[in-house]
Order: structure tokens, then sequence, then C-alpha cells
């Protein structure tokens, strides 16, 4: 694992930037899925919900997330080079918030009642998520508030037949109609979920 600590570019006082809240607009306009980040081992575990996550390469495979320099989990990661991507299904909405910390449980507290396991790095994975990645941490890019984590991907795992949990405008929605274009016989009823998560368009885990 390697930080590199990289100066943010010097900007000419003629630069004009834009102001924040059309920057989160704009953002909140661009649809995604939705991850569990869980980091940590034994009970030093703790994790977050973010839609700042990609594909970086496949090959070879490599992914990024962006974590909260001041969150529970950076720290985490220092401690524990390693972290579990969990793609979560449609259903799986309240456990998106509980990592988003809009219960107010934090650390090991937020992986009480799911089901978890672990494949190569010892990272906690959740046993139902749509999809899973056991990753090791392989570099970190600190910018401004945040960190560009790139993870080498060690396993994986899918469990299809069920629809992802999607974020857009501030809000959980399904692919309901996608699903009736397509047959799929794991179709939602509804569109929108009655719970909001919070509207940053980066990590979630502002905390802890």
């Amino acid at each position: 694992m390697s930080e590199r600590m990289l100066s943010p570019p010097i900007l000419s006082d003629a630069v004009t930037e834009v102001d924040i809240d059309s920057f989160r607009a704009a953002m909140r306009e661009l649809a995604g899925g939705v991850v569990v980040v869980t980091v940590g081992k034994d009970q030093d575990i703790t994790g977050f919900t973010a839609t700042s996550f990609a594909s970086l390469s496949a090959h070879p495979p490599r992914l990024l997330v962006c974590v909260n320099k001041g969150s529970a989990s950076w720290l985490a990661l220092q401690r524990h080079p390693h972290f579990g991507v969990n793609i979560l299904r449609n259903e799986e909405r309240a456990f998106a918030n509980r990592f988003a910390g809009r219960d107010g449980l934090k650390g090991a507290a937020r992986y009480v009642g799911a089901r978890w396991t672990t494949m190569v790095t010892g990272t906690p994975i959740l046993e139902n998520a749509l999809a899973v990645l056991d990753c090791e941490v392989e570099e970190m890019l600190p910018r401004y508030d945040h960190s560009i984590v790139i993870g080498r991907v060690r396993a994986a795992r899918t469990c299809p037949g069920a629809l992802p949990l999607v974020y857009w405008q501030g809000d959980y929605h399904s692919l309901q109609r996608a699903a009736e274009k397509t047959g799929h016989a794991g179709a939602p009823t509804g569109t929108r979920s009655r719970s909001r998560p919070p509207t940053k368009s980066t990590s979630n885990d502002n905390t802890s």
C-alpha cells in the first residue's frame, strides 16, 4: 500500500469555479448504484455507504472508491489496508441508510442483524449482496477532503436474481421500468423508496 502526496494545482485568481449548490444539483442527476464499503477486521470494524465508486481497470482488476479523510473508515484503513465493496439489492435501502449514519449507529453496531462472511482479506462481506468485491489497498491519493483509494481486487462473487438499489436526485429508486421491459422476475412494485438518504454525491461517511 502506498499513499502518494500530490499537491493540488495552483489556480489563478482569475479562474472562476461553480458554486457548491450548483455542483451538487448537477451531480444529483447522475444515477448510480449504491455500495456499502466495509473496513476493518474482527471487532475493529466500521464502514460507509458510497456512490463514489467505479471500476478503474479490468487488466489488472482494480477499482476505486472515495473516502472522507475525516471519517472513522479512513482511520480504519490505516490500520487494516483492505476493504469490501458490497453492491446492494433494491430491498436493502434501510441497510444503506444505516451505513450512511442515518440511525446514529457507529462501528461494529452497524453490522448487527445482517449475515456476514469473509473471503480472502478477512474483511466482512455481506452474504446476500447483489455482488461483492474483496480488495486490498494498492494506493491512496489524497485530494481535498477525500482520498481516492485504489483497490486491488482479490476476490469477487455475484448473487444474481435481484435488482440493484439506485441513487438518483437524493433518493433511492428501483429499476422497475427496466425490469418490466426485460421481464425480470424480481421486479419490485415501486419506483421510489420512502426513506431518504443524505443528498451528497460522494461517500456519506462523514464522522464514523
